[in-house]
């Protein structure tokens, strides 16, 4: 009886999988199966005019900064002539570093569109040239950055093109107040958002090598990878024998394994400034004096995104949210630590008044 059932149900699914389709993320509602309409042989199978699609995006890397307006160019042809126009479908996704399911951003039928997630509100199609499906994504946010499908879908034709988002920013080695390798990955991605930052990707930690970060103690990247970058190989740093580039632990486990963290920052939408006060101060002393200029105390990353990209310097060391005390040099000088640019760190004091660096909104 089981297994009549079963053939029942076989045969069942087998007749209804021609009327409803499914690929990828759409319903074909309208297989042309009919002979009456010319297109199909009445198998189900669906016949051609030989004209084939073509999806083209950039070849190279859309560069922008956090709180812009950004537009992912992608247009569709027919290498021969269509002698009627056709309706299509367009479908934006934003690929994961851990080449998992694709995020879904947009999707589109004619002048109707539909986003998603963390870009319902942000992001909508530009139409304006022919055969144009660009992508507008509006207030551009830190975990924006990356690589993103543009699909156009014709009938049962779908072809597809990639194009890459990068934000001006900067990475920075992590490390908690508790001490050195103390996060699994669902930590690390936590505070770096603490820090007005998100986890890094192998990409942005490879062209910051390029340019010069030298680190030897491991990071979480957004990948799930473990790796640190060395500019100067030695003894301590995987051996002088090994040739300049990024350490790789391979992938670990993100929730038994612990390290630091590589995170990632842009341009903020305000300004991080020392606060010239009367006299020196406790953090939470330094708290309130921000509060008072009508600021916030400022966060790693926004430090060091005013020093990398504002050229921020100053010889006097501060306190930040974390509860660390840093300083930024952007013009290296005698009395203000090593002659080569950098943030400064003292650590972690437990006791101590300092100065203070806030930030405050445009």
């Amino acid at each position: 009886m089981l297994l009549l059932s079963l053939v029942v149900m076989l045969l069942q699914l087998g007749r209804g999988s021609c009327t409803l389709p499914f690929y990828n993320g759409f319903y074909y509602d309208h297989v042309m199966n009919d002979k009456a309409n010319g297109n199909g042989n009445g198998n189900g199978n669906v016949q051609f005019n030989g004209a084939k699609l073509v999806v083209e995006t950039p070849d190279t890397p859309i560069f922008t900064s956090r709180g812009a307006n950004v537009t992912l160019p992608c247009h569709y042809r027919y290498e021969s002539k269509l002698e009627t126009p056709r309706k299509i479908r367009v479908k934006w996704s934003k690929l994961r570093d851990d080449n998992t399911k694709d995020y879904d951003v947009l999707v589109a039928v004619g002048m109707k569109h539909r986003s998603f997630g963390d870009f319902k509100g942000r992001a909508y199609l530009q139409q304006e040239g022919k055969q144009e499906v660009s992508l507008v994504v509006n207030d551009l946010r830190l975990q924006d950055y990356g690589k993103y499908r543009c699909e156009v879908i014709d009938g049962l034709e779908d072809e597809s093109s990639i194009v890459e988002l990068e934000l001006q920013g900067i990475v920075f080695p992590y490390q908690p107040p508790h001490g050195r390798y103390k996060l699994n990955f669902h930590e690390a991605k936590k505070v770096c958002e603490e820090q007005d930052a998100v986890i890094a990707s192998f990409e942005q930690l490879f062209k910051s090598w390029e340019e010069g970060l030298d680190w030897c103690n491991a990071g979480w990247l957004q990948d799930g990878t473990v790796q640190y970058p060395i500019t100067l190989p030695r003894e301590p740093c995987g051996g002088r024998t090994l040739a300049p580039g990024l350490r790789s632990y391979g992938m670990r486990h993100k929730n038994l394994h612990r390290f630091d963290v590589f995170c990632f920052s842009s341009a903020p939408k305000g300004k991080v400034y020392y606060l010239i006060h009367p006299a020196k101060l406790t953090l939470e002393e330094a708290k309130q004096a921000c509060q008072d200029d009508g600021a916030e105390i400022a966060k790693v990353g926004q430090l060091y995104v005013a020093w990398k990209l504002f050229n921020l310097d100053h010889c006097e060391s501060g306190w930040l949210a974390d509860g660390s005390i840093r300083y930024p040099i952007a013009f290296p000088r005698p009395n203000c630590g090593p002659l080569e640019p950098g943030i400064r760190s003292l650590g972690f004091p437990k006791k101590g008044k300092f100065g203070v660096f806030c930030y405050k909104l445009s």
